[in-house]
């Protein structure tokens, strides 16, 4: 290219950076690669041949695609651009996640964030498939998957919430739940299970009341007086008006972070584990 704009190898080779000898044989090789000339070279002046000027235009386009590429490279190595294919639980999207995605987006306002909300089990079928780039998702038996990395971030604590203005004690054993109305996440969630699972650990069924619903649903339903609900304590912070109550014995859940192997990882999915690590590890 800056042969043929110049018209002079030696003007060339400086420009470029690059011994004249170099340029004349990189020159040669592509000629004899094409199998025809591309210059015409006289004492002082060079000119492009025909097959000269048919290259020309083709190698301007390429230059401008090297350089659109190599922006393009910068561009994601120094995270102005990319994308994070995020899965969260229900409540996790609800609690935590606001936060760090505010964070993160603050930092790094080029990169393009999805949030898939889902249980545990599915996040970490979908991360699997390579349909996630991350899961924030509920550590327990039976979520691993081989090649997947998790790391623990947090333990919660989870607590039983009533309606507004309603009665409830400071501390109520779950044996004492066994005739009051609950309200429950939907059939799948590592929330309704671990409720499930502290019901039939203290010898009865849960009575639902509700069933169906998200976080933000069950919360609602139970602001409604539809029943009690036991959730995690960070999602109860921005409502004040439900009743809250600790659990006996003590009910905890691990919160962790997955991802598909380090070099499997993109720039910004290693970014977003890292704000996440930060913040909540």
């Amino acid at each position: 290219m800056t042969v043929a704009q110049t018209r002079h190898f030696t003007r060339a080779a400086e420009l470029t950076g690059v011994s004249q000898p170099s340029m004349s044989k990189q020159i040669r090789v592509l000629e004899n690669s094409l199998g025809t000339p591309l210059f015409v070279r006289n004492r002082g002046a060079i000119e492009l041949t025909s097959a000269g000027e048919a290259l020309l235009p083709h190698a301007e386009r390429i230059i401008i695609d090297v350089e659109a590429a190599e922006e393009s490279v910068r561009e994601v190595a120094g995270l102005r651009r990319g994308r994070v294919r995020l899965g969260a639980t229900p409540s996790l999207c609800d609690g935590v996640l606001p936060e760090v995605l505010t964070a993160f987006h603050r930092r790094h306002p080029g990169v393009d964030l999805e949030v898939h909300e889902s249980g545990s089990r599915l996040l970490m079928r979908d991360l699997a498939r390579g349909r996630l780039d991350l899961a924030l998702n509920i550590v327990s038996a039976g979520t691993e998957h081989e090649d997947i990395v998790t790391t623990e971030l947090l333990t919660e604590q989870l607590v039983l919430v009533g309606p507004p203005h309603h009665d409830l004690a400071a501390e109520v054993p779950v044996r004492d739940l066994r005739d009051v109305p609950l309200v429950m996440a939907r059939d799948g969630y590592d929330l309704r299970e671990r409720t499930n699972a502290a019901c039939r650990q203290a010898g009865f069924e849960p009575r639902v009341a509700v069933e169906g619903g998200e976080m933000s649903s069950v919360l609602r339903f139970v602001e409604a007086g539809l029943g009690h609900a036991i959730v995690p304590q960070m999602v109860v912070a921005t409502r004040p008006q439900l009743t809250v109550a600790r659990l006996s014995p003590r009910l905890t859940r691990t919160v962790g972070i997955s991802h598909r192997p380090e070099e499997a990882m993109s720039l910004a999915a290693r970014a977003f584990r890292d704000e996440l690590v930060s913040q909540l590890g």
